[in-house]
């Protein structure tokens, strides 16, 4: 307990030397995870909210309506949507309705992100799809994950109970394999499941039970099944656009090709931009966007001082010399034509304000 308390206490002194923001931090409280893909509201809308200073200023309406209600630790601690007496429990422990905020008995108060809304950030999935599940590992425990899904008849108009989710998990998984962490934003547990044959909206409802103790964790994931890759939307200016949005609306210095002249086969652009940066670190992000239907892609980039990549996500991450590749997923290679998929990474040094040589390939 002493650890994770220190962990715990790190990150929030971290994010306050940041910010100059004062809240209360809770040095007994423990906090170890939530889903990074499909991101779970409190996981979504921290990368919202949390602007370069390290402020908490969700630009999503969803997102901001649940600061409003639950403060802005609840975004600092997006991991810690825990119950310390859970030990696995669901139906009749979490009152329905406070399913989102593994009910009101946990170390901060998360009941904002029960509000039934259709505009939280999404991600966006195909049925029966394969797909790379990331869960963070803030810090690392032994248990089981469990994954429900929403039944035909649930509706974002509503918040969530027990009656709305199928009554069986479509994925668990015990022990799954970890990367990184602990006491990082971007270590975790990964593994493969099989997504459910469902259509629109719906919520991915993740349960951890730890077998070392009775914490658990819960967590809501909005999802829609319309085909996607896994993009994410609804982050960023507080609305969601549709699934493949054109990033260059015309006019522009760079337009798109001429609708009577095909673009050529397999073709992608990358577009870099840093999303958070603190001391000696920062949080990038590459979106891939195709200009034809392609199934593989891979960036390649330089960075202009002596900046390093310590973790990458939704893309496996090489380095030779000084360039650096990224590598889509098997989830992630194939985008229709105008749609776009995002790759972010953690780095250390000074944040770049652009790449050098940063190019796209794709067939």
């Amino acid at each position: 307990m002493k650890i994770r308390s220190r962990l715990l206490l790190y990150a929030a002194t971290a994010v306050l030397a940041a910010s100059g923001a004062t809240f209360a931090v809770s040095t007994a409280a423990s906090a170890h995870g939530a889903m990074m893909a499909p991101g779970s509201r409190t996981y979504l809308c921290w990368k919202d909210g949390i602007q370069g200073n390290g402020a908490a200023n969700p630009r999503n309406p969803a997102c901001a309506a649940a600061v409003a209600q639950s403060g802005p630790s609840s975004l600092y601690n997006w991991f810690a949507v825990l119950r310390s007496n859970g030990a696995g429990r669901t139906t009749g422990f979490i009152p329905d309705g406070q399913l989102c905020s593994g009910g009101t008995g946990g170390p901060y108060d998360f009941t904002g992100f029960n509000l039934a809304r259709a505009d939280f950030p999404v991600t966006h999935l195909t049925a029966g799809a394969r797909m790379r599940i990331d869960y963070n590992n803030w810090a690392k425990h032994p248990g089981t994950f469990s994954l429900y899904i929403t039944k035909d008849s649930w509706s974002p108009t509503r918040a969530l109970g027990w009656g709305d989710l199928e009554s069986q998990p479509f994925d668990r998984v015990t022990n799954p394999p970890s990367i990184g962490g602990p006491g990082t934003n971007d270590g975790r547990y990964s593994w493969d499941a099989t997504l459910p044959n469902k259509s629109g909206r719906h919520i991915i409802y993740s349960v951890w039970s730890r077998s070392d103790s009775e914490e658990t964790f819960y967590g809501c994931s909005d999802v829609v099944f319309d085909g996607g890759n896994g993009q994410v939307t609804g982050i960023g200016e507080g609305t969601t656009p549709p699934p493949n949005p054109d990033p260059d609306p015309d006019p522009d210095p760079n337009p798109d090709p001429d609708p009577g002249t095909p673009p050529a086969t397999g073709a992608c652009t990358a577009t870099y931009s840093t999303t958070n940066s603190w001391g000696n670190g920062f949080q990038g992000s590459v979106s891939v966007r195709a200009t034809s239907a392609i199934s593989s892609w891979r960036v390649q980039f330089a960075f202009p001082g002596s900046q390093t990549v310590g973790q990458a996500w939704n893309a496996r991450h090489s380095v030779s010399g000084t360039t650096h590749t990224l590598q889509n997923e098997t989830y992630n290679g194939s985008i229709p034509a105008n749609g776009s998929t995002s790759v972010g990474f953690q780095g250390s040094g000074a944040a770049p304000t652009a790449l050098s040589n940063l190019t796209c390939t794709a067939s």
